[in-house]
Formats: C-alpha cells, structure tokens, sequence
C-alpha cells in the first residue's frame, strides 16, 4: 500500500515513515510540507495512492485546506498535537486521529483498522458487483421472420418499431421492409430494451431512433413523425403523454 506523509517538522515525518514501513503491507512514496505542495501532489498522483497521512497545522495553514482545493477521496489518518480537530477530521475522510507525541503501538493500530476498512469495503464492493451482475437484465438482439420456408434473421437494431394490424403483429425495419411476427405485443414490450423502445399505445411499440418529431394531436394526445410509414397513425395515448416525453429526454 502507498502512503503519502504530509508533516512540516522533519524529525516526525521520518519517525512515521520508519514506524509505518515496519509493516511490510505498506511504503511511504512521498512527504511533503505545505498545503500547497499537496495539493499539486495529489492533482497529479492520487490514484497511485492508498492512503494519507496529515498534520493539521503546517507550515502554510491547515491541512483541512487541502480538501477546498482538491476533491480528495483517499482515507486519511491525522496525527496531530492538537486534540480540538476531531470534528474536523471526521468531516474530512479521517478514519483515525493520533495524537503527538505518538507511540509505536499507536500508529501499528492506526494501519491495522485501515486494512479491517479496506477489506470490508472490497468485500462489499464484490458483492455489489456479483448481484449488479446476476441481475443485469440481457435483451433480445435478433428477431426471427419467416417467408415461405426462408427464415429471416432482423437484429434489433434495424428495427424501426412494431405494429399491431388488423390483430397481426409487424416488425418494420427502417429500410421499409414490413415482415410478419408469431408474437405478443406484451412479449415484444418485455424483450426489447426500455430505454431504446415505448409503447406509445396499445398498437405500437416505437423504436426512440425512428422518431424525428410530434406535435399536439387531438384530446391532449400527441402524433409522432417516424422515419417509416404505417397503416395506424402513431399516436401516444393521452395517459402516456408525460412519460413518453420524460422517456425521450433520458
């Protein structure tokens, strides 16, 4: 683990620097000074960091300075000779605070509960990832079409929408060809990405890429301009108005 010392007396940055490297887990890259050196620092080097260690008071101000100039999002141990900053210290990523004169023993502990965080972090972090993975919804990404014994193999993406017609379901592509499907509108609605299709009425099914315009339409309904035509009008139903505008815009 990497670890950045930030102290304005010379004597204990070297006593931190000898005490945290006798754990083998971690090595101090840099000390540093000022406030102002940190900031340039960890604009340029944070995500080679794991950890950071302030003073609170340095040489040009206090180390909380460092935090209304930079965003930064790496866990801090404070060592300090001054105990009235706990606060402070909390609001600003502190995950420990020492006081000076410190002791071995101190500092050792200081490591140890950073390296307890950092695991549970890791670990949850991995279960967040395994369930974002189990979940993860796949749509369908090719549909099957038939004329006479020829099947038609129709990627999702060159489908302009669907269409219900006199109780037959089409798929439209968005060269104009029209092809007959064996299917529900409510299994097309279920298979096809949420963001990338509405279903704008009962009969229709809209891909958002075939849409170029609308306009009001009667009742408080609106009628879209596709970039293919269909027997039906599309219009979106008066109830679906605010969430097909809303759904445009994600």
């Amino acid at each position: 683990m990497n670890v950045l010392i930030v102290e304005d007396e010379a004597h204990t940055a070297s006593l931190l620097q000898e005490i945290i490297e006798q754990n083998e887990d971690f090595i101090v890259t840099q000390v540093l000074e000022t406030v102002v050196e940190t900031v340039q620092y960890l604009s340029k080097n944070q995500g080679k960091l794991d950890l950071l260690f302030f003073d609170i008071q340095l040489a040009d101000g206090k180390s909380f300075e460092i935090f209304k100039h930079i965003d930064v999002t790496l866990p801090v141990i404070f060592c300090t000779a001054f105990d009235d900053y706990t606060f402070s210290a909390i609001k600003n990523n502190g995950i420990d605070y020492v006081l000076k004169p410190f002791k071995d023993k101190e500092i050792q502990e200081a490591l140890q509960k950073f390296t307890r965080l950092k695991s549970n972090f890791q670990v949850n972090e991995n279960l967040q990832n395994l369930i974002e993975s189990e979940t993860r919804v796949t749509y369908q990404q090719n549909f099957l079409t038939y004329q006479r014994e020829k099947a038609l193999i129709i990627p999702v993406k060159d489908v302009a929408l669907f269409a219900l017609e006199f109780e037959t379901l089409f798929l439209f592509t968005y060269t104009g060809n029209k092809h007959g499907l064996l299917k529900k509108m409510e299994y097309l609605e279920s298979v096809c990405d949420p963001n990338q299709f509405f279903r704008i009425n009962r009969q229709m099914l809209v891909n958002r890429g075939a849409i170029t315009s609308f306009e009001p339409y009667f009742n408080r309904k609106i009628i879209l301009e596709l970039k293919v035509k269909t027997e039906e009008k599309p219009i979106v139903s008066r109830l679906k108005v605010g969430l097909f505008k809303a759904w445009l815009e994600k």
